[in-house]
This record gives C-alpha cells, structure tokens and sequence, in this order.
C-alpha cells in the first residue's frame, strides 16, 4: 500500500521509529495473529461495533496464509478455537466467514496489507445508506484524517468509496477489487447498510483506522442531523 496522498491535497506522513515500511510484509505466528484477532474483537464489543455475531476480522500470516474468524462467532470472547487459518489463493473452506473473500482479494491485491477489520458500527452502517447513491462518502477538514495512514493534514480530502450490498460476496470482491485500482492510497469502503471495512500494515495499524473512521463518520452523521 502506498504511504503517498489519498487524493487531493493529502500529504504523506513520516515514518516513526519502529514503525513498519510500507513496502515492507509483517508476518506474524499462528498464534500471534489469533491473540491479536481476540484482542481487537474484545475492544470492537465493548464498543458496541459488533453486535451479536457480527463482523469479521483477520490478521496476515505470511504471503500466502491468514489467519481470519469463524463465522457466527461472538466476537468479544473469541479463542483459539474461532480462528481458522485458511490459504488466501485457494477455495475457501466451509466455517470461515462467509465475507472471507473480500479480505482475500485485499490480501493478494497489495502484499503489504497486513490485517483486514469488518465493523457493523451503528456510524458507519448509517452513512452508508446515506452515500450509496452518491458512491463514496467524502471526509475533509477533520483533524482526524491525520489518524489515516498517508495524511498529515487537516486539509486532505479522502474518497471513502462505497458499495452496494449483495449477497454474492466474490462478486462484490471483484467490484471492490475494480475500484480500488483507481484508489492506490484507499484504507477503507464501506457496504451499504451494513458496515465498514478497514485494513493497515500491522494490526494496530487497522485498528487505528477503524477508530477514525468510526469518529469520522460519526462527525458526518451529526453533520448531517444538525445541519440538513
């Protein structure tokens, strides 16, 4: 993933000590992923981001693998046991998720992506609705942008695009996939009605991603109740 602009008048950040090149694949044990997995699905249910077994989340193993959720699992007391470590160029297996193949594809699409997180947000399901129409939701001006990879302004515009739900989930890969091609420096979409999806190089990465999205989002849905 490119650490350049999103669009507009973005600006790339520096990188800080310790922090992984973007270029640059963070692989992680079997075991490593599925505590970070765990860990972030603790913190996204008591945040109310995954209501009932909603959402899904996965960690990168190494250039082939990752290691991602069951499906119909709780997320806020997931264990070893809800974690599947699945090939990403090969047939899914059935018991992962059944969204599996929209980490897949983002997976083989940039080798650097190194975790892939699935919200059902109350802030992001809304919006959602509300920009399907118009395709992509627009974020400017926030100070937070500065929380997405590749910004360090305030004045950068970011193009969250934004799908049409289906339930034909490799074919809503193969569109967002398409669309990405034309969004090198893209950390998250949202589906229609249904939520977000945000990635990063580590885990920590696309957990920050997904915070600022769901702040960002939330300023648009206040935004848009008190300034109609």
């Amino acid at each position: 993933m490119s650490p350049g602009p999103l669009s507009g008048k973005a600006h790339a950040r520096s990188i800080a000590p310790g922090e992984p090149r973007p270029d640059l694949l963070v692989e992680a044990t079997i075991a490593e992923a599925a505590a970070e997995i765990s860990a972030a699905g603790r913190d996204f249910a008591a945040r109310g981001w995954v209501a009932a077994t909603s959402g899904n989340f996965s960690r990168r193993i190494d250039a082939s693998r990752m290691a991602i959720t069951a499906s119909g699992r709780d997320k806020g007391v997931l264990t070893a046991d809800d974690i599947v470590v699945v090939d990403i160029e090969a047939k899914l297996p059935e018991g992962v998720s059944a969204e599996a193949p929209l980490h897949a594809s983002l997976y083989r699409r940039d080798a650097a992506i190194g975790a892939v997180l699935h919200v059902h947000s109350i802030a992001a399901t809304l919006v959602s609705q509300r920009f399907e129409a118009a395709g992509e939701v627009v974020l400017e001006g926030y100070e937070m942008l500065k929380a997405l990879s590749g910004i360090a302004t305030h004045e950068a515009r970011v193009e969250v695009p934004v799908f049409a739900n289906d339930q034909d989930i490799p074919w809503l890969a193969a569109r967002v996939e398409a669309r990405l091609e034309d969004a090198p420096g893209c950390v998250g979409y949202l589906i229609a009605g249904h939520g977000l999806y945000a990635w990063g190089r580590t885990m920590a990465e696309a957990r920050r991603h997904v915070e600022a999205f769901d702040f960002l989002l939330t300023c648009e849905l206040e935004k848009g109740r008190r300034f109609p």
